[in-house]
């Protein structure tokens, strides 16, 4: 995969472990990533910096071991800033996050389609 937003070496690991299940563990982000975009909204909503700090820490690790470099970094700005017990700016660095989830879940798919076992 030549887009800078995944990581073509983690993806080249992930396709020699799982091998045929690799489709699936890229689903399996895409449905998890849903619920944690969700928590992020829920922890920011609610004024909660610890768990929002929790979620963007667990959706960083998702992200990084998906190999969803931008879509990590962004969790991990969002991390530190609740980490700091700070929410000023976090509404907008989850819109950043959800952007880009947008795009990375274009390109995940595309990357399942083309590893897919035919029908």
């Amino acid at each position: 995969m030549s887009d800078s937003r995944l990581d073509s070496n983690v993806l080249a690991a992930l396709r020699e472990v799982m091998e045929g299940e690799y489709p699936v563990l890229l689903d399996a982000f895409l449905t998890d990533s849903e619920k944690r975009l969700q928590r992020l909204h829920i922890a920011c909503d609610n004024g909660d910096v610890e768990q929002l700090r929790q979620a963007a820490h667990s959706f960083k690790g998702s992200c990084g071991n998906m190999g969803a470099v931008q879509l990590a970094e962004l969790c991990r700005q969002l991390e530190e800033l609740a980490g700091d017990g700070r929410l000023d700016g976090a509404a907008a660095l989850i819109e950043g996050v959800e952007r880009e989830f947008a795009i990375a879940r274009i390109l995940y798919r595309a990357e399942r389609q083309r590893y897919a076992a035919p029908d």
